[in-house]
């Protein structure tokens, strides 16, 4: 039976992931505390690994064929840089990986990932997407927009704002591409197949739109939505990043937000032989209930 790696595990993609990979696939789950492995204490087979430590990420990768690298932040904090999450990473899961014969490895990155950027998040994105270029094991790095799946940050972000009657946003006429949390997770696996594409893709969902058109397309009560200069956010970033060593909003979280997302994702998606859910779809996907646990009792 195959075996797959799965970093960043217990993100809202990992556990995602965890749950739709084939059962001819064994799943193995990567993460970097114990507080991260309780979010997915119920999976069998759990690392808690620092994602610096190349002789532990070695063992982790040990007999496992392939290894979905999901680990990435938008916002530094926590001890954790754009740096050692995004560079410092991958070069230890290439090196890791390596040592342990893996065959393939599928990468998330952030459609605006470009070497030289001037924001960090996306420079470091693209110098981890270059890294797998050159290593040694064939690689799909996969770009994507705004992802929404059901109860994640950003699905309970836009539901805040869509059951405002005014919402607030910085520059409401950004083109935002989102991409429903389960066709990232049918591309991933897609990537997995050993005639699947190398590189990069440049995935996301199939309708583009001003990220005010987006608010009120979601809104149930008929959401004004006041756009606000982007030089004004920059400021209230700059502010913010001067008083708290872990500020909400930063101005390199500000940019990859920014960013304008409006690409053709139907060559990538044809490429992998997915089906790209609709954003009417999505948007009542996740403002569905999330299903309640169940408890012994229940």
């Amino acid at each position: 039976m195959p075996a797959l790696l799965v970093t960043g595990a217990n993100g809202h993609l990992g556990r995602r992931l965890l749950a739709a990979a084939p059962a001819s696939w064994s799943t193995r789950a990567v993460v970097r505390s114990d507080r991260a492995a309780a979010q997915i204490a119920d999976h069998p087979d759990v690392r808690i690994v620092d994602y610096g430590d190349i002789a532990g990420l070695t063992d982790a990768c040990a007999s496992c064929d392939a290894i979905v690298h999901l680990v990435g932040i938008i916002k530094e904090g926590g001890g954790a840089t754009y740096r050692s999450a995004h560079v410092e990473a991958t070069q230890a899961i290439i090196e890791a990986a390596t040592n342990a014969a893996v065959k393939r490895i599928v990468y998330l990155s952030i459609l605006g990932a470009e070497e030289g950027s001037r924001n960090r998040c996306l420079a470091t994105k693209a110098e981890a997407e270059a890294i797998l270029a050159r290593g040694p094991i064939p690689s799909l790095v996969l770009r994507v927009p705004m992802v929404l799946g059901e109860g994640d940050y950003a699905a309970a972000s836009l539901l805040k704002n869509a059951r405002k009657r005014t919402a607030l946003t910085f520059r409401g006429g950004s083109m935002e591409q989102p991409i429903y949390a389960g066709d990232v997770v049918d591309a991933a696996l897609a990537g997995l197949a050993t005639d699947a594409p190398t590189g990069v893709l440049e995935l996301a969902g199939p309708q583009a739109l001003p990220r005010s058109d987006l608010i009120a397309v979601a809104s149930a009560v008929g959401t004004r939505t006041v756009s606000l200069p982007l030089a004004l956010g920059y400021g209230v970033a700059a502010l913010l990043e001067a008083l708290s060593t872990n500020p909400p909003l930063t101005a390199d979280m500000l940019g990859v937000l920014d960013h304008d997302d409006d690409i053709d994702p139907e060559p990538a998606a044809k490429t992998l032989g997915i089906r790209l859910t609709g954003l009417t779809e999505t948007l009542a996907r996740i403002a569905l209930p999330l299903p309640r646990k169940r408890t012994p009792s229940s």
